[in-house]
């Protein structure tokens, strides 16, 4: 493409006002790009901040339908929700993931009688309720079972389907999991349950504060590096997204995020499909340790970063942010 010379082009000329920069803006922000993500624990009336997590607290059911008509309120269209499991429900077979009134299942059947109008995706795996933390059974050896795995996932996403799930989000990595649920939702009766595939979760330093918050630090023996991505790989998350599609992904996750943002790039670039990407924990608690230090004005450092990930070709994205970012939009 050919350019006029200098100074019959000049850029700056669209820059000069703040009129012309909202015109010429390639990209924007709206509340409905946002995904909040919400922890529920036990209780009633309960609200528990969690340290490594400025400004980021556990709710108990009824408290999470406050949350969930603030969200509404601001414009923000789906909550993601993940439990803080007692110690006494986490097993080596992760079997209350199955329990029809366990508190993933009270909490979605709670937010959608209160506010109907609002999006529940539930998170699908197992390390919310397994006793060693893993997101999957385990064999004699500590290997995470895949086959195993998919046949408990599969009941975990019929249970919070029954319940009003309307996103399923496997987030174990397990192989053909998507396929698997996929049928089964059909089969028994949910066609119209979408399916958020985690395609492209990397086993990532950024988690740390995650699994504060949803009581898994100090139960996880080893690492997840047999079943998360390694950080090194960018060609195999392609292989990930198309085979998860394959299977009947109605769209696909990249986690983390601002680490991954060529990632991101990349699947929206060859798949042209909806792609969202999970600002997680540890970029979370960056931002706010490094607004706290008085590195940068945290509003600011909030919606740069969001902005990044709709640049890089998001089509939403899940951030602890979500609410605050959304009043800010709406001042």
């Amino acid at each position: 493409m050919t350019y006029a010379p200098y100074p019959a082009l000049r850029l700056r000329r669209t820059r000069a006002s703040a009129w012309s920069r909202a015109m010429h803006a390639e990209n924007r922000l709206s509340p409905s790009d946002f995904l909040w993500p919400l922890f529920v624990t036990e209780g009633a009336g309960v609200e528990e901040p969690i340290a490594a997590l400025p400004g980021v607290s556990r709710w108990s059911v009824d408290r999470m339908v406050e949350r969930a008509k603030e969200a509404r309120a601001a414009g923000i269209p789906c909550l993601a929700l993940f439990p803080n499991t007692q110690a006494q429900r986490r097993s080596d077979d992760g079997a209350e993931a199955l329990n029809p009134d366990n508190l993933m299942c009270r909490a979605i059947r709670a937010i959608k009688d209160a506010v109907p109008d609002i999006g529940v995706l539930t998170d699908v795996a197992l390390d919310p309720y397994t006793a060693h933390g893993q997101d999957g059974l385990l064999d004699d050896t500590g290997y995470v079972l895949n086959d195993a795995t998919i046949d408990v996932l599969i009941g975990q996403s019929l249970n919070q389907a029954a319940a009003g799930a309307d996103i399923i989000a496997p987030s174990d990595m397990m192989d053909g999991r998507v396929g698997a649920i996929r049928a089964a939702l059909e089969q028994d009766g949910h066609p119209n349950v979408q399916i958020m595939a985690y395609a492209a979760k990397y086993a990532s330093a950024f988690y740390g504060p995650f699994r504060d918050a949803v009581g898994s630090r100090g139960l996880l023996k080893g690492d997840k590096k047999n079943y998360q991505m390694d950080p090194a790989n960018g060609e195999e998350a392609l292989r990930e997204v198309a085979l998860d599609l394959a299977e009947g992904a109605d769209s696909v996750m990249v986690k983390p995020g601002l680490p991954y943002l060529d990632i991101v790039a990349r699947v929206r670039d060859r798949f042209a499909v909806p792609v969202f990407a999970y600002q997680v924990s540890g970029e979370y608690a960056m931002i706010e340790h490094a607004a706290a230090a008085g590195a940068g004005d945290r509003d600011a450092l909030i919606l740069e970063t969001l902005l990044a990930f709709k640049r890089a070709g998001c089509s939403g994205v899940l951030t602890y942010h979500a609410l605050h970012a959304a009043r800010l939009l709406g001042a």
